[in-house]
């Protein structure tokens, strides 16, 4: 994304005097939300911090015992009310720390109060798949957020980039294009059908 896109998109989450923003950013594997939202956090500076829907996955033995660890990344494998319960808390309260969990790649698992969200932090950016899907718990998510982007890029470019991060953290290449065909890409089937309730939609942002 050129600088000046980018610079454009931090105007746009500036708030007035006083306020807090939230933006949601939303999208199906590997559309580069995370990496966008660490962008504009850099541009932005102390005023901003980033809160990942990742951070609420369920773990991984949790996972096997609900026997749902070959659907890691579907809706039911994140605590979802533990995620609308923090983006509530950036939403209403100001007067105090907010720590959220961050997930982990390297061990596949969120760490629990790795990102402190201080109360001055005026621009909070929420990322995550399922911002915007119809569903218990998930619809609660857009009542607290000031926008909500979706990134779209090139399926083509998408489905790349998720084979090669599967790769980077261990899996074999038959086994990351088999993960991401039976698992990242009905998921992302699912996403999509949010796409047109965005206020925004970016097509040209891939990690």
């Amino acid at each position: 994304m050129p600088n000046s896109a980018l610079d454009e998109l931090c105007r746009r989450a500036i708030p007035s005097p006083g306020a807090r923003t939230i933006i949601g950013i939303v999208g199906p594997p590997g559309a580069g939300k995370s990496t966008l939202a660490e962008a504009l956090r850099s541009r932005l500076g102390d005023r901003a911090a980033v809160l990942p829907m990742d951070g609420f996955h369920l773990a991984n033995s949790e996972l096997d015992r609900i026997e749902l660890s070959h659907a890691k990344g579907s809706p039911p494998t994140f605590d979802v009310w533990g995620y609308v319960s923090a983006v509530e808390r950036a939403r209403n309260e100001r007067d105090r720390i907010l720590f959220v969990p961050e997930y982990r790649r390297t061990i596949e698992e969120g760490i629990a109060g790795a990102i402190a969200i201080s109360p001055d932090v005026d621009i909070v950016l929420t990322e995550g798949n399922y911002l915007l899907l119809d569903a218990p718990g998930w619809r609660e998510i857009p009542s607290f957020l000031d926008e909500v982007w979706f990134l779209d890029p090139p399926a083509t470019d998408r489905r790349e980039q998720l084979e090669a991060r599967h790769r980077a953290f261990g899996k074999s290449a038959q086994d990351a294009a088999s993960w991401v065909a039976t698992v990242d890409e009905p998921n992302a089937l699912l996403i999509q059908s949010g796409r047109d309730r965005a206020d925004l939609v970016i097509d040209r942002w891939v990690s």
